[in-house]
């Protein structure tokens, strides 16, 4: 069985996000923080900190949304377990015509696609949010 801890977090926040919930816990991993950092940058979520509980550490991200507007109006995992999506620093794709954000983790770390473009840097697509 294959688990796809990423996917399970962007569905939290997918689930949240259209329940109007201002805040999501999951459990902390260093793939989840570098994202959830670079949707912070680009202002798809508000903020994002790590507590503890007990001996696990938990990321609690609040989600950005106003009474008539929400900052997420989708979210899609691209590069999954089975099938990885690489694409080089000439290949980024764009999410609604500019309109959205790609997701990448790079040699560099996990940016999006702008700054990876910036950089000159390639890499697997993990998501698109818009």
């Amino acid at each position: 069985m294959q688990t796809d801890p990423l996917a399970d977090f962007l569905t939290s926040i997918r689930n949240a996000n259209k329940v109007s919930k201002p805040q999501v816990i999951a459990p902390y991993s260093r793939l989840k923080g570098d994202v959830a950092d670079v949707l912070k940058k680009e202002g798809f979520i508000e903020d994002f900190e790590l507590t503890k509980e007990g001996s696990h550490q938990k990321l609690k991200v609040t989600l950005k949304s106003n009474q008539r507007q929400k900052a997420i109006r989708g979210i899609r995992r691209v590069s999954k377990p089975g099938l990885r999506i690489y694409v080089g620093s000439s290949e980024i794709p764009k999410v609604l015509g500019g309109l959205g954000v790609s997701v990448l983790s790079t040699p560099k770390g996990v940016m999006s696609g702008r700054e990876a473009k910036k950089h000159n840097v390639g890499g697997e697509v993990l998501l698109y949010i818009w």
